[in-house]
């Protein structure tokens, strides 16, 4: 009986069939767009789909790009244990959406960037540039190993799959469509498999919805479960999940993975417009919106079905990480090709992350450290670089797969890793945006200090994990299980980390429930302040106040606003960037024709210097 415990079903052949079938439909959308463009091998073209692509696909890709499989996984667990506070989410989507397109794509766009860390040679210095670009590949391949791994180990222990074929065999099919097609398959991957991802929610909620009555019977049961108290307005700052980490914190974290992240930068600065770069990030907003909200009901769903017998507490499953798949092999593998489905959604999600990751990863490599070494490197081996390139990285990622099974809660993990690392380089990147008298001395000081930071809490939090207290699980039962450890009882779900068990008070260090158990959604925000304001600090000391005058295309201007765009008219947002031909030289770029990095008074100059040989202050 559904929903009572006990052994599932397994996967029949028709599951396999479509599981399949929608790789292989994924691993043929690559291959197509490599045939098809097998006479354009210019690196531009390969790196940034020749900077042709509109608004609608870019903005699918961008939310496929970060919904990985960790989210179909993880967010539907997190409404289960924790209830709806994630759905709040939706307003930090909408913040970061219309910070990033109105300050961040104006200026990338203008500078006609192929990897985001160039800005951090032209504003601050080639060492600062290099340390970003460096923070960055770590981040990613740490980030990347984790969404591999994470879905392949819940669904490994329902479906009988093998671990490590599937691992790569998920990094294979990436592979092969980023070595072969570029970020033009990529993006084009990401809308099928953004398609794929949402429909593997559909099924669940509406098979749930049959078993118990209704959608309305699920949200009386969620409600009656305490699964629907989302607004918490404590101001505590160790607590996990409230309105303020939220809503201020995860703002700032979701900006430093979509402002500067090589992977969400590389697509927007792909659109062949500044309309449609813009419009591609508030168009990604309505698909984040409907992404979290199917996960967030699908665990509204898992919660009425188990809310009398937790699949954890009975032991049926090893990790509330398999809750959603053995949901899924619990009530619908009566369906043939419904759980091939899921897991393909699931999997669609982890090739869209990884495949984005790889191109991204590529072109900060090509562009920050082989090209300005390399310089006399024809197009043709470039080309044949980047799709190297893509086949090691892509290893290497299948590599660090097995580094993420100790990372312990995937979700939280997951966010972590960029909180750590992108908070930061997100303070860096306002500190020159932003801040005319910074220089590299105090971005450099502000950066490592601000990395020093978030890392010292967020390993020691990963370590030493936050008490029941802060995270507030809430009560699961086993009350109705036929199958039990030989009690019924009422349980508060259990909150441990794969790293260690630390349960027991003496061995838990003071700052573990005080600085070590800051909110996970602060550390983006505790980076972003500690680099800006001690960068301003040594700017001011180290004499930035006196530096020679920037080109004002490397700051924030008025007109990027969409409110002064749009009284002015201007007609910046309808100027399309510059032909494949000349990406690399920047000669014939407006941006650049008026720019000469030497001259203090750069506004009269009217050389046309590559930004790339900009020396730094430091």
């Amino acid at each position: 009986m559904v929903g009572t415990g006990g052994p599932v079903a397994t996967f029949s052949v028709w599951d396999y069939v479509v599981f399949f079938g929608a790789i292989l439909l994924a691993a043929g959308i690559g291959l197509f767009q490599a045939i098809r463009s097998r006479k354009e091998t210019s690196s531009a073209e390969f790196l940034l789909g020749g900077r042709q692509m509109t608004a609608v696909p870019v903005a699918m890709s961008l939310t496929a790009s970060f919904m990985s499989g960790i989210t179909v996984i993880g967010t539907p667990t997190e409404a289960y244990r924790f209830g709806t506070a994630f759905w709040l989410f939706g307003f930090s989507y909408a913040i970061m959406s219309a910070i990033t397109a109105e300050i961040f794509v104006p200026l990338f766009y203008r500078l006609g960037i192929t990897s985001a860390y160039e800005y951090l040679e032209m504003r601050f210095s080639r060492p600062i540039r290099i340390i970003g670009t460096s923070m960055y590949i770590v981040q990613t391949v740490l980030y990347t190993g984790l969404v591999i791994y994470a879905p392949a180990l819940a669904l490994n222990q329902i479906t009988g799959l093998d671990l490590w074929g599937v691992l790569v065999a998920t990094g294979a099919v990436c592979i092969v469509y980023c070595a072969l097609g570029g970020l033009k398959a990529v993006i084009w991957t990401d809308v099928i498999q953004m398609v794929i991802m949402l429909s593997g929610f559909v099924p669940v909620i509406a098979r749930g919805a049959v078993l118990q009555g209704g959608l309305t019977k699920i949200w009386e049961d969620a409600g009656q479960g305490g699964r629907l108290e989302a607004f918490d307005f404590d101001p505590d700052p160790l607590k996990r999940h409230s309105f303020w980490t939220i809503i201020v914190g995860g703002s700032v974290m979701w900006m430093s993975i979509y402002s500067i992240n090589q992977s969400q930068v590389q697509r927007y600065i792909s659109c062949k417009t500044l309309r449609h770069a813009k419009m591609s990030l508030y168009v990604n907003t309505v698909g984040l919106w409907v992404t979290v909200s199917l996960a967030m009901f699908t665990g509204l769903t898992m919660y009425s079905i188990y809310k009398n017998c937790d699949p954890f507490t009975n032991r049926d499953i090893s990790t509330y990480d398999q809750m959603l798949p053995y949901l899924v092999m619990d009530i619908l593998a009566d369906y043939p090709g419904i759980p091939g489905l899921f897991v393909a959604a699931a999997y669609s999600g982890t090739l869209s992350t990884v495949s984005s990751s790889i191109n991204a990863l590529v072109a900060v490599t090509v562009e920050d450290f082989i090209l300005p070494v390399c310089k006399n490197l024809t197009e043709k081996q470039v080309y044949w670089m980047n799709m190297g390139l893509s086949v090691f990285f892509g290893a290497l990622c299948i590599g660090m797969a097995g580094v993420a099974s100790v990372m312990g809660d995937i979700l939280q993990a997951a966010l972590s890793i960029f909180g750590m690392i992108s908070g930061p380089l997100l303070g860096l990147y306002l500190l020159g945006m932003l801040f005319r008298t910074s220089n590299s001395i105090g971005g450099l000081v502000g950066m490592i200090l601000g990395l020093v930071l978030t890392l010292w809490v967020g390993i020691g939090g990963q370590v030493y994990p936050q008490t029941s207290e802060k995270t507030n699980p809430l009560q699961v039962s086993t009350a109705g299980c036929n199958s039990t450890l030989g009690q019924n009882y009422t349980t508060t779900a259990p909150w441990t980390s794969a790293v260690t068990l630390t349960s027991q008070a003496d061995v838990r260090p003071p700052l573990a429930d005080s600085w070590y158990s800051l909110s996970y959604l602060y550390l983006a925000l505790l980076g972003t302040l500690t680099t800006i304001v001690c960068g301003l600090l040594v700017s001011m000391i180290t004499g930035g106040c006196k530096q020679e005058q920037r080109s004002p295309d490397l700051f924030v201007k008025m007109s990027d606003l969409i409110c002064f765009s749009c009284c002015s008219k201007s007609e910046a947002s309808d100027v399309t960037e510059k032909d494949a031909a000349d990406f690399h030289l920047k000669a014939d770029d407006s941006a650049f024709k008026d720019f000469d990095p030497m001259s203090k008074n750069v506004e009269n100059s009217t050389s046309n210097s590559n930004f790339k040989e900009l020396p730094g202050d430091l």
